[in-house]
């Protein structure tokens, strides 16, 4: 090793406290390496969810542009946030917020309307990690609401994943029938497309079983494979908006073309003030709510945590608010800390270095977007049910045996996936627990904060009968 490498070495050393911390060099690489590795998938999960679905003017996202888009972002912060927090903390496009952006805000805005409500999003989390406000809201929902929106989450995208597959459809209101929805497109599951999409599901089921790095990945990667022989070599058709064909180039120059199209303040005026106060609102607390947990518990695993404290906290979150903000200038949806970040910690990950690797990695599959188009559906959409079963496990912490929260717990988790609406299941969690709190006498016990909450909550579902009204 020649002197220019040994003192390169002690410069990484002491500005990411390797040493200190207990680790290497070599272990941070490795853990940065099985971090990408495992959270690599939403690189190809991000566009298919965002590409699903259309604004209120019936244009819908390029793929190509989403894949971009997704990695720009991952990259830029994840290396933001090894460079500013040294922590072993990745982040990308947040699996169930970009949901609401794709699912609730965009049929009722355009998409630069959606990008920029993102980033006032992006925008409030920042000014309330520096103002210490975060803590404050953080407080006054009840820990059992915030996991069951978790929860909701997690059969929200399960579901996603199960309708992109084609493994449930919705049943045609001309059918005469009052099952709303269906086994595969008829009752029963036939296809070869059904069974990628089964054989991809077990892959996974089993990988994720047995811990092996990057399983999500590696299913979604041997899955596209089989795809592609089926559809090539056998002309096996039905694959839905992706049909699994190999491009003609590997490697093709990043397509910016989402960057820096938002309109910020466009979405009160398209989807009227109070659907987008909740729309933002909503983001709000979804991001840091997610990402105060997932901070929290991947540094406790990298025994960081120090008398109750997460060393660097403040820099960790303003980094976790600047994602958001730079995920809706980008046009990725909201960028926030990954639970993945545990497995680059599982293989002795304890500073920002490895980060900076796992955002490096990033970068590089900017250069490879063409072969993200390659992987239809039936694939991908196996990681969107295994996440969501992973974040079903949060059940456990709530208390079901207190009557003040079982509905109300519930209804968060119920109303979420029926109504595809992580907004309306937000609002009838609170609504219901405010309720509650105020018909046994115990307003006081819900406090003031969530009281305004549930009332904003309560004109956004009667807001059509209240425009009614003053007509």
């Amino acid at each position: 090793m020649t002197q220019t490498d040994n003192d390169a070495r002690l410069t990484l050393d002491r500005f990411f406290a390797i040493t200190r911390r207990g680790s290497t060099i070599g272990r941070e690489v490795r853990g940065g390496v099985t971090t990408f590795f495992a959270m690599a998938y939403i690189v190809l999960l991000n566009p298919l969810i965002l590409g699903a679905s259309a604004d209120i003017t019936g244009a819908k996202l390029d793929p190509a542009q989403i894949t971009t888009a997704t990695a720009l972002s991952a990259a830029v912060m994840t290396i933001l946030m090894g460079l500013v927090g040294n922590a072993p903390l990745a982040l990308a496009a947040g699996l169930g917020v970009n949901g609401i952006v794709a699912f609730q805000m965009a049929p009722t805005m355009t998409w630069a309307q959606a990008f920029g409500l993102v980033v006032l999003e992006g925008v409030c989390i920042v000014l309330m990690a520096v103002s210490g406000i975060r803590e404050r809201i953080m407080n006054a929902i009840p820990m059992p609401l915030k996991t069951a929106i978790t929860v909701g989450i997690g059969l929200y995208i399960a579901l996603v994943g199960l309708v992109s597959a084609g493994f449930v459809t919705r049943v045609p209101d001309s059918a005469g029938t009052v099952v709303p929805v269906r086994l595969g497109a008829t009752g029963h599951l036939s296809g070869w497309p059904i069974v990628v999409f089964c054989l991809g599901l077990l892959l996974m089921v089993v990988l994720v079983a047995r811990k092996v790095p990057g399983a999500l990945l590696i299913s979604i990667a041997v899955m596209t494979v089989v795809a592609v022989v089926l559809h090539d070599g056998f002309h096996v058709g039905g694959w839905g908006r992706t049909d699994p064909s190999l491009p003609d180039q590997v490697l093709s120059a990043p397509d910016l073309g989402l960057f820096g199209h938002v309109s910020l303040f466009g979405g009160f005026v398209s989807a009227g003030p109070v659907a987008a106060t909740v729309f933002l609102f909503t983001l709000v607390l979804s991001g840091f709510f997610d990402a105060m947990g997932t901070i929290t518990s991947v540094s406790a695993e990298a025994g960081l945590v120090r008398d109750g404290k997460v060393p660097g906290l403040g820099r960790i979150l303003f980094v976790d608010g600047a994602g958001a903000l730079f995920g809706g200038l980008s046009g990725s949806s909201p960028n926030t800390v990954f639970l993945e970040s545990a497995a680059g910690v599982g293989e002795g990950a304890r500073t920002g270095f490895a980060s900076v690797v796992t955002g490096g990695l990033f970068a590089v599959t900017l250069l490879f977007t063409p072969l993200t188009t390659v992987v239809p559906a039936q694939a991908a959409a196996p990681a969107l049910v295994v996440i969501g079963g992973m974040m079903m496990a949060q059940c456990r912490g709530i208390p079901w045996q207190d009557s003040d929260y079982t509905i109300p717990v519930f209804l968060t988790a119920a109303v979420i996936p029926f109504t595809y609406s992580i907004t309306n299941g937000v609002g009838a969690g609170l609504i219901s627990y405010v309720l509650i709190k105020t018909c046994t006498g115990r307003w006081r016990e819900a406090g003031w904060l969530l009281t305004v909450l549930a009332l904003l909550f309560t004109v956004y579902f009667a807001i059509d009968g209240i425009e009614a009204l003053l007509r």
